[in-house]
């Protein structure tokens, strides 16, 4: 089996891969916080649904990304801060990524959310991805 350093870029670029060959869904194995970041996708509609499979050390997390009749909402995903170089933002700093079609994610003290979300707290973070 194969560790990668970052497994949150392991998971944007299977994402990535996916909508290129015209995949509707992928599953790689869990984390929690890959879990969370799949979830604050899927609230905020770029990503179907997010399931959890398996137990304990045999988990997979299933993303599935578009329904088999529709487009991909991802055009682009990307990682923002990288173990090598953390970006740490306060709530002013915040990114609009897109005139608000596209959104960042933030790992904050109350959780991930959406960069909107974290604004609405009051509270900034590192920024996690940003995405449209």
């Amino acid at each position: 089996m194969i560790t990668t350093t970052d497994p949150i870029s392991d998971m944007l670029t299977r994402i990535r891969n996916a909508i290129n060959v015209n995949k509707t869904e992928v599953s790689l194995p869990h984390s929690t916080v890959k879990e969370n970041v799949a979830k604050v996708l899927q609230q905020n509609h770029f990503i179907e649904s997010v399931k959890v499979t398996g137990e304990k050390t045999e988990k997979t997390l299933h993303i599935v990304i578009n329904a088999a009749d529709k487009n991909a909402k991802i055009n682009e995903i990307s990682r923002v801060s990288k173990p090598g170089q953390r970006s740490y933002v306060n709530v002013k700093e915040i990114p609009v990524i897109k005139q608000g079609r596209g959104m960042v994610v933030v790992s904050t003290s109350q959780g991930l959310m959406s960069g909107d979300d974290a604004r609405k707290a009051n509270i900034g973070g590192e920024l996690i991805l940003k995405v449209f």
